[in-house]
């Protein structure tokens, strides 16, 4: 009797971690932009080494950035951004720790275009704060593509903007997100 229970047991354990799926991915993309209307050039740049998993049982989901790969269309603006703006050697990474609010409403099983509405708690420059956003994941067979765009205020997350660069720099950023993660 005791060995059917063992039995029984690890099969149940076995059977509940094969349902539960992970997507992952380290080559998600960030797009960042910061460029005012009065701004001789554009002050946007691009991160394609972004690491992201989510657990489609739990809605569970992380982001994790480098800043230091973010990329801009000149090396003095990237330069700035670390050294100035980001301080990436005192703040290497950026991360996001959340959860899909309605994840029973993505069928992961189906393909097609679900709306997502996402809440966690996002570290930029050190500085945590509570978000809520909305995005959409598109499922494809293996793969699951999350999309989503939304703003940030610099003083939010202790970001100083000198009034020497106030007409190129805006206080507000725009942050564009996609990122395909496979089937694990």
């Amino acid at each position: 009797m005791k060995k059917i229970f063992l039995t029984v047991c690890f099969l149940t354990t076995g059977t509940t971690a094969m349902f539960a799926q992970k997507y992952m991915t380290r080559t998600g993309k960030i797009f960042f932009n910061a460029t005012t209307p009065s701004s001789p050039e554009k002050i946007e740049g691009v991160n394609n080494e972004v690491a992201n998993i989510l657990d489609t049982k739990t809605g569970d989901i992380v982001f994790q950035v480098l800043i230091k790969s973010f990329k801009f269309e000149k090396e003095l603006m990237t330069e700035h951004f670390n050294e100035n703006y980001m301080e990436s050697d005192k703040f290497p990474k950026s991360d996001f720790r959340g959860i899909i609010i309605n994840i029973n409403d993505i069928n992961f099983t189906k393909d097609g275009i679900y709306n997502a509405k996402v809440s966690g708690k996002m570290t930029i420059h050190g500085v945590t704060n509570q978000i809520s956003e909305t995005g959409t994941v598109s499922v494809k067979g293996n793969t699951a593509i999350l999309k989503a765009k939304f703003s940030v205020k610099l003083h939010d997350y202790k970001i100083e903007v000198p009034n020497l660069v106030a007409d190129k720099l805006s206080k507000e950023a725009t942050i564009v997100l996609e990122s395909e993660l496979t089937k694990k």
